[in-house]
């Protein structure tokens, strides 16, 4: 029973000490609202902490000066708690295409979008517990991840 109460620690210990390292590498904001990554960024959930439900921004390529428009991208956008197992895949709420779709494996082209999540397990009515989670986006092979605080 002890362990189980491990993995969770160890998440808030590592985040507690991050803004730490961030400010001795001369980043001046160890928390930017918004993960850049080479072709896409993902921006933090709103709100945070969130019940029941958030909505999670991101952006696909370089709005407004695309330089490739026709390109698309392979997205994936999934929730995880703090033992990395899946809890949801957020539904498609903004941009033009694939609306009300799940974000896996989503052909999207370069623009801003957005994802819903109700807060539910998986693709059942029941709510996940209060705590933290993490998201993540894959574009392309390449990810990035960040955190968010379900409250009750």
């Amino acid at each position: 029973m002890k362990h189980r109460w491990a993995a969770p620690f160890v998440v808030l210990a590592l985040g507690a000490l991050m803004p730490a390292v961030a400010v001795a590498q001369g980043n001046v904001n160890p928390f930017p609202d918004h993960e850049r990554s080479p072709g896409f960024e993902l921006g933090q959930n709103f709100p945070n902490p969130f019940n029941p439900a958030t909505t999670i921004p991101f952006t696909i390529g370089d709005p407004p000066t695309c330089t490739d428009p026709g390109r698309e991208y392979r997205v994936t956008l999934r929730i995880y708690n703090v033992l990395a197992q899946l809890v949801a895949v957020p539904i498609l709420q903004g941009g033009d295409e694939s609306i009300g779709q799940p974000v896996v494996n989503l052909s999207l082209h370069c623009g801003s979008y957005t994802a819903y999540w109700s807060g539910n397990y998986l693709s059942t009515s029941m709510q996940v517990p209060a705590g933290v989670y993490l998201y993540s986006i894959e574009v392309d092979g390449k990810s990035v991840v960040k955190k968010m605080i379900m409250s009750k």
